[in-house]
């Protein structure tokens, strides 16, 4: 991959962290979903319609639907609310970008996918990367708090609909898949900004914050990223997510002024660890295995080997 794609998907990727990190502290959080979801959307599905895609109909919609709920609905939820009880963009960013590790154990569970040796090492070293992000949390709370136990429900959240549209969806245009996500993920997110309390802290941030989310992250990002694996396979754009947590810890830095403690700084480091090594370890299967056709596998796989771009 150039180093000019690279690093722009990297960075834009690793905006979606702090950018929604800002959006929650100016407005409450099902909000801000509530905007991102409805307007994503209509972004999305417009960009289908003139694009003339096929969309999902029948039983494939019900699928895309499911994975709407899971990848979108599921895992922002719980990572706004887990935001919301403090807990920093960059800790988000090493919980979350262990989707590939993550998914890898549930592909292995359910599409009965072998394990080798490297994404066993690869588990291993995911584990010890959020245990080792998540120290200090630990030890203050005594234990899993609620901040922690929301980010691995998005983490499980996020894997779990990878690999449900690994099953169900792969021959689903991104464009119409993403919109009809979005719009399914809307009813939830509308059902508990309803129902759950309402403030926005600062208008002005607010405006701003969501206009990025939606504009910055929840389209341009995702465009970005599926794109990138079309052109040079999943595996390739993986290995990104060696570095996206670290480029995050840094963005959130500058912008909101969050430090990283040692703690976080161990897990940014096993995190790239188990990352490239799940990366590596796809490669090998591939090698392996003939029926594979590489980049075309890729795409099929896509979600299996790297996040959507959150």
């Amino acid at each position: 991959m150039p180093l000019r794609t690279a690093s722009t998907v990297t960075f834009f990727y690793a905006l979606g962290y702090p950018i929604g990190n800002l959006a929650v502290n100016a407005m409450s959080p099902m909000a801000v979903l509530a905007f991102r979801f409805g307007l994503a959307a209509l972004i999305l599905g417009a960009w289908a319609r003139i694009s003339g895609v096929v969309w999902p109909t029948g039983l494939k919609l019900g699928h895309v639907a499911i994975t709407g709920l899971l990848m979108q609905a599921v895992q922002f939820c719980a990572l706004y609310f887990a935001i919301q009880l403090g807990a920093p963009a960059v800790l988000c960013a090493v919980v979350v970008a262990m989707n590939p590790v993550a998914t890898a154990l549930l592909a292995a569970t359910f599409l009965r996918h072998r394990l080798n040796a490297r994404r066993v090492l690869a588990l291993v070293l995911g584990v010890a990367a959020v245990l080792a992000a998540c120290a200090s949390r630990l030890i203050d709370q005594g234990g899993i708090d609620s901040a922690v136990l929301l980010l691995l429900v998005a983490l499980v959240g996020l894997a779990a609909g990878g690999v449900y549209q690994q099953r169900f969806c792969a021959d689903v245009d991104f464009r119409a898949s993403t919109a009809v996500q979005n719009a399914v993920a809307f009813v939830p997110a509308l059902v508990l900004t309803l129902t759950t309390h309402f403030a926005v802290h600062d208008a002005a941030r607010a405006a701003f914050a969501v206009a990025g989310v939606v504009l910055l992250n929840a389209t341009l990002g995702v465009s970005l990223y599926v794109r990138a694996i079309n052109l040079h396979g999943a595996a390739a754009v993986s290995m990104l997510f060696c570095v996206i947590p670290a480029v995050a810890g840094v963005v959130s830095w500058a912008m909101l002024g969050q430090g990283v403690d040692v703690g976080t700084g161990v897990g940014l480091a096993l995190g790239a660890a188990a990352c490239w090594i799940n990366a590596s370890g796809s490669r090998q299967e591939r090698q392996n295995n003939p029926r594979r056709d590489g980049r075309g596998q890729d795409r099929i796989e896509a979600v299996h080997e790297a996040p959507v771009a959150g």
